[in-house]
């Protein structure tokens, strides 16, 4: 699948400071320097650049900790949104959208593209690729039992079936929401995945260790939703590195 990926926020492939500090006591805590470490741990593993000087994210006190049905309804919504753009038809759109009563919990650019007869081609990529943003919403919700490295498409008919599979009632039911420290290290490794993925390409260098640029800006965008970075809501979220 290709994609248009040009939300770039670091300067010269260097990275800049994005405001996130987790700050107590004046200084940055040692929950955050911890995580941190042990993010760039993995990556050294892998053969990803880091950057030293990239801030640390929330802490657990900072974090928004999201309800198991808040995420679960996300997550339905998102496969949905996905599966119209893989070319889901009209008549099961409806059917969908009124059987899983999801019209109050899609974002305006998701209604928008749902209620849309012929949507052009580039808004069914994009929303497609949404399969990879979701992928992370099901590990967080104990669906998926491993994220791992961002370097290869999600099983897109074992993400399809977690919703197929249930009603809405039954998917929050099975859902088990994990404890915001995982989320957390998630979104931390994610976030320095993402700056390695942006550098590379700022410097006209390949991308290392054979991460996927759609896959990574998919994940950091769901991990970013999760803990609420920026209180953003779901349309508006960024991904600065």
């Amino acid at each position: 699948m290709a994609r248009d990926i040009v939300r770039l926020t670091s300067a010269g492939g260097i990275g800049v400071m994005s405001g996130r500090l987790s700050v107590e006591n004046g200084g940055i805590s040692a929950e955050a320097i911890d995580r941190r470490l042990r993010s760039e741990s993995i990556l050294r593993a892998e053969g990803v650049p880091i950057l030293a000087t990239l801030p640390v994210i929330e802490t657990t006190a900072e974090a928004l900790k999201r309800s198991k049905e808040e995420v679960a309804l996300r997550t339905l919504c998102v496969l949905f949104v996905a599966a119209k753009g893989e070319g889901l038809g009209e008549e099961l759109v409806e059917q969908l959208l009124e059987s899983y009563e999801l019209r109050p919990h899609l974002t305006p650019k998701e209604l928008a593209f749902v209620l849309e007869k012929s949507p052009s081609q580039h808004d069914r990529i994009q929303f497609t690729w949404r399969h990879e943003a979701a992928w992370a919403l099901l590990w967080a919700l104990g669906f998926v039992a491993q994220l791992g490295k961002p370097s290869q498409i999600c099983d897109v008919g074992f993400a399809a079936g977690t919703m197929a599979e249930r009603t809405t009632s039954e998917f929050i039911e099975d859902a088990k929401l994990r404890p915001i420290t995982d989320i957390l290290d998630q979104a931390d490794l994610i976030y320095r995945y993402h700056w390695a993925v942006r550098n590379a390409r700022l410097r006209g260098q390949q991308v290392p260790a054979a991460l996927d640029p759609g896959v990574t800006q998919e994940r950091h965008h769901a991990l970013n939703w999760l803990i609420g970075c920026g209180e953003q809501a779901w349309d508006h979220v960024t991904t600065d590195t």
